[in-house]
């Protein structure tokens, strides 16, 4: 049977290819979110909490038709990155008035999980227009935050679910595949760190970090229904430092090879990462490996 590509640790053959196509062509007028649906219900294919992996098979169902392996029907709504172009075209007016000084004076600091909260789209508005890497809808489970000074907002943070194999992280976590398979679900990542441009406060950064790593397990065990024993993140090293993770007791894992996700060149297209990580629990091996 000869395997087409690996995604989310599933390796899709020819047999899989054939069967999407059957789903495309009996379900095609309902749509590509019935499509998805129907193959993760065929597959089996869930999160930890039991919800369908449906933006996970979505964006396998892209890459397949972008290498030319299947044709998808077009999109009942024009909703391509719905969650980008929202936030482009509704702009959330804040106070932008510069907030200076020393972290003790804007004490209390309250890092607050908006995800599924009215507050959510005030976080995706500020990290859209002001995140060089602007907002993108997270894949699987995943938590928002934003930090405030009373009224004012100071930073937003966004985690998700963290990449399945990275080399650097399974050798410090010391785990096994079969482990990693069983417990990836207990690690996040941490995809978006955002100071708004008009807050210049030293060491605000790290606070947040920590203060992040202190309440992230329990809200997503609030939300689905699982804990979190280790998070980590990913540093452009040609645009920053990692000085902040680092003065928050991050440990720095390695360096990405720069040759994307897909990439099956052995050629840097991308910008070269720095890896960072951070235990939740001081049993976290014990946890990850054997939980």
């Amino acid at each position: 049977m000869t395997a087409i590509l690996t995604y989310r640790n599933r390796t899709i053959t020819q047999d899989d290819i054939a069967f999407i196509k059957k789903v495309i062509a009996e379900y095609s007028a309902e749509g590509r979110t019935a499509i998805s649906r129907r193959i993760c219900h065929a597959w089996d294919w869930r999160q930890a909490n039991g919800q369908l992996k449906d933006m996970v098979c979505r964006s396998l169902l892209l890459i397949l038709e972008r290498q030319h392996y299947i044709v998808l029907p077009p999109r009942i709504k024009d909703n391509n990155n719905v969650g980008r172009r929202a936030c482009a075209q509704y702009a959330i007016e804040t106070n932008q008035e510069p907030i200076t000084g020393q972290v003790k004076e804007l004490m209390p600091i309250e890092l607050r999980q908006v995800r599924r909260t009215p507050e959510e789209r005030l976080c995706n508005s500020l990290i859209q227009h002001h995140h060089y890497l602007g907002y993108a809808r997270p894949v699987g489970e995943h938590l928002k935050y934003l930090a405030f000074a009373g009224d004012r907002v100071l930073a937003c943070l966004i985690f998700s679910s963290a990449p399945y194999a990275m080399t650097c992280r399974d050798t410090f976590i010391g785990w096994t595949p079969e482990a990693r398979e069983r417990n990836r679900h207990l690690l996040a990542y941490n995809t978006r760190f955002l100071i708004l441009p008009w807050v210049k406060v030293p060491h605000l950064a790290s606070h947040l970090l920590g203060l992040a790593a202190r309440s992230l397990s329990s809200d997503w065990q609030q939300l689905y229904n699982h804990p979190i024993f280790w998070i980590e993140t990913f540093i452009d090293t040609e645009r920053f430092a990692g000085t902040c993770y680092r003065a928050a007791n991050w440990i720095k894992l390695g360096l990405t090879h720069g040759r994307g996700k897909y990439n099956k060149t052995q050629q840097q297209l991308t910008s070269i990462k720095a890896m960072y990580g951070y235990p939740l629990s001081r049993d976290f091996r014990k946890r990850l490996c054997h939980g």
